[in-house]
């Protein structure tokens, strides 16, 4: 499997994910311009990308979706929620509720708590590897823990630091919405989760969706670090996706 996260933060977000027979982005929150040349940077053809699945319906998830779908064709992956959100018509779809496999690819779907109608995580795996994809999300329910545990790789929301977040100039009801269970991962909860995600197989973190006014990529990654120190978990590769960058493209 290869990944590269084409972009993340609250002015858009979106990944390109490959396996030896398909090649998928999840989320479309740039334009698609910028998207198409972000892929070109790889050596990916935009016209080569079969679908996109998406994440939930914020603007910085979606913004790109009908420029790219009007000229290159992909299949969307969402929910029926999802579409009834969107302000345009899509004709090829698939309703994605529950695990499926689309040729050598395998993806789950762990549901995520944000203020929307619906929003999915993702598990992707091919052969012996797994991309866990979380982003936008209050909190991860227990029950899915089992499922998230030892997998290859960990694209995790660390959206804000909460002293930053309470000491910023966001207004009182816009801080309460980002903490609630509906809101976003602080960065205490992303490496919660993590630390307790982590397991032998787990090669590589990509810390996504930092807030640029209530984080700061030294003050995600300490903290992640802290907590992994501190439990005894070993630490894995860790990097910080950024708004305008693309990391490397990452073989597994």
């Amino acid at each position: 499997m290869k990944i590269c996260v084409l972009a993340s933060g609250s002015k858009g977000n979106c990944s390109y994910i490959e396996t030896e027979k398909t090649k998928s982005l999840v989320d479309l929150g740039m334009s698609a311009s910028y998207v198409a040349k972000s892929l070109k940077n790889i050596g990916v053809d935009p016209s080569s990308i079969q679908r996109v699945f998406i994440t939930h319906t914020h603007a910085d998830h979606v913004s790109g979706l009908k420029v790219f779908l009007k000229k290159y064709h992909p299949t969307i992956y969402l929910t029926k929620k999802m579409e009834d959100e969107l302000d345009f018509d899509i004709y090829d779809k698939v309703y994605i509720d529950k695990d499926t496999s689309i040729a050598d690819l395998n993806v789950s779907v762990i549901k995520t708590s944000h203020d929307v109608a619906d929003s999915n995580g993702y598990i992707f795996s091919s052969l012996d590897k797994s991309i866990v994809y979380i982003t936008d999300t209050g909190y991860i329910h227990v029950k899915n823990f089992d499922k998230l545990k030892n997998k290859s790789l960990y694209v995790f929301e660390s959206n804000h630091d909460v002293r930053l977040l309470r000491e910023g100039k966001y207004p009182y009801y816009l801080q309460q919405r980002i903490l609630s269970d509906k809101g976003h991962l602080s960065n205490k909860d992303s490496a919660y989760y993590l630390s307790n995600f982590i397991g032998d197989n787990t090669e590589k973190i990509i810390l996504i969706h930092l807030s640029e006014e209530n984080n700061r990529p030294e003050i995600a990654l300490k903290t992640l670090l802290d907590t992994l120190e501190k439990k005894g978990v070993r630490r894995p590769d860790i990097e910080i996706a950024m708004q305008r960058e693309s990391t490397e493209l990452i073989e597994l």
